[in-house]
């Protein structure tokens, strides 16, 4: 049997586990409520290492429809632009939910960017190696005409960055069975313009540089508690 197949079978065979369970008990502990106020502008610096924001990039502003589905998912989101010294961008966006149950779950970029009328080229498993831990990550590849944008992302549920798809479901079960509702974060980085392996290349070093310049107590909020 295939791999994709054997995923989707798994996949299908949590979501009714899930709907079952949420028969018996639903969970109403919010880990949010727990934790410390979060402020995704403060947490991320405007500038770090060799990076600053560009303030000469307006980010792009969407429809009220599609405004009014981000706020019912996200408490906050952070759009930004770096650049470097060399004239170098990139693209970080992050979306914070303090509700991550099965209703109100965080958007997969490979989804949002196909509803924007991108392709996905590519769409793969990796491992971020940082010196606090190894990040569950995805490396997607959207095309839509000229535009190549390799993307990098991961997604955090409560304490732990997780792999989107069957390990997020699973990290909200878990939860769910303490009678908690976790949060959640989703952390994007793409560039457009650049070679794809030199992308891939550059959005780790602009990650490793991001992470170097925040707190471990705000660190953690925004990759949880990695496995070394």
């Amino acid at each position: 049997m295939k791999k994709p197949l054997i995923a989707s079978i798994t996949l299908s065979i949590l979501m009714i586990s899930t709907a079952a369970f949420t028969t018996v008990v639903t969970p109403t502990n919010k880990i949010a409520d727990q934790r410390n106020i979060l402020n995704l502008e403060t947490l991320i610096p405007s500038t770090f290492d060799d990076w600053k924001i560009d303030k000469s990039i307006i980010p792009l502003q969407v429809d009220s429809k599609t405004q009014a589905q981000l706020d019912k998912l996200y408490n906050q989101t952070l759009a930004r632009t770096y650049v470097n010294s060399q004239g170098v961008r990139v693209m970080l966006s992050i979306a914070y939910g303090g509700d991550q149950s099965d209703q109100l779950a965080l958007h997969k970029p490979e989804v949002c960017y196909l509803a924007q009328g991108f392709a996905i080229k590519k769409n793969i498993a990796s491992e971020l190696s940082t010196q606090y831990g190894n990040l569950p990550s995805r490396r997607i590849l959207a095309v839509r005409g000229n535009r190549n944008e390799p993307i990098t992302y991961w997604v955090t549920v409560g304490d732990k960055a997780v792999l989107s798809g069957i390990n997020q479901k699973l990290q909200q079960i878990r939860y769910g069975l303490s009678g908690n509702v976790p949060d959640g974060m989703l952390v994007r980085v793409s560039t457009i313009g650049i070679n794809e392996d030199q992308s891939y290349q550059l959005h780790e070093a602009f990650i490793q540089n991001m992470l170097s310049a925040i707190e471990a107590k705000e660190r953690a909020r925004l990759i949880g508690v990695l496995e070394t």
